[in-house]
């Protein structure tokens, strides 16, 4: 950021806490359009610095989030005071998301972005199979399973890690694909994919065994076929204090006990 006083656009969530400090610092600093601001500051957790993200990445303004919310792990500390200055001392982090190309067992074609991760989950009681390419090559004709993901370094702290994914450090240049809950082949837990490369998975016995594609919050039910790759074309800017930066946190994350 430039060392001149910043225009602010606040993003706040809907809950007390989030709307509580949007009244208190936009009485504070003001309130700017999106498309006129220099910064959109998030209030809320990582849902609604998802949503800001998802919301605001086309105007290529920075996104600095403040903790307003539960977890918080891709935010910073709320404070009121000094926000210009912190605004200015925060050092970027440059994501770019995963585009998902989901094809409906009906014909449909939908695509959408993803900052976290794609994941496809069963849609009935029955276990999904689910066959895995990466760059046209078949590495699992058939894995039975809960569900499969792909995340992003970003998002390798979020569902990645809660169905026993690795944490990835953002300057690996590697994607998480990681199985929920498999049943066979047993012994695989997953695989660190280059950055580069292009995953698709393809349901198998569709009608029997439904299955649903979700790119962070977009969902698309009773999937054939989804392609995940990164896309290099997008990007989005995110801000943290010196004190607070993302790598070193998800370093952390690696040590917890």
């Amino acid at each position: 950021m430039s060392q001149t006083t910043p225009h602010i656009h606040f993003h706040a969530a809907g809950t007390e806490e989030a709307q509580e400090a949007l009244d208190f610092l936009t009485n504070l600093y003001g309130q700017e359009p999106p498309e006129k601001a220099d910064v959109i500051v998030a209030l809320g957790g990582d849902g609604t610095m998802l949503e800001a993200l998802h919301r605001h990445h086309p105007l290529n303004k920075p996104i600095y989030g403040m903790n307003r919310g539960s977890v918080g792990f891709l935010l910073n500390p709320y404070r009121t005071e000094h926000l210009p200055e912190r605004l200015n001392a925060a050092q970027s982090v440059r994501l770019h998301p995963l585009r998902m190309l989901a094809r409906t067992e009906d014909g449909q074609e939908i695509e959408a972005l993803a900052f976290n991760e794609v994941s496809l989950l069963r849609q009935s009681k029955n276990a999904a199979k689910i066959g895995v390419e990466v760059d046209d090559v078949e590495r699992l004709p058939e894995l039975v399973c809960d569900g499969i993901l792909l995340a992003s370094p970003a998002g390798s702290t979020a569902y990645n890690l809660s169905a026993h994914g690795p944490v990835i450090p953002l300057s690996a240049n590697v994607l998480a694909l990681t199985p929920i809950s498999p049943f066979r082949p047993r012994r695989w837990r997953g695989a660190l994919l280059h950055d580069e490369a292009r995953v698709r998975f393809t349901v198998l016995n569709p009608e029997k065994r439904p299955v649903s594609a979700t790119a962070d919050s977009t969902e698309v039910r009773n999937v054939a076929t989804v392609d995940i790759w990164q896309s290099r074309a997008i990007g989005v800017t995110l801000l943290f204090d010196p004190d607070h930066n993302l790598e070193e946190r998800i370093l952390k994350e690696q040590f917890l006990p």
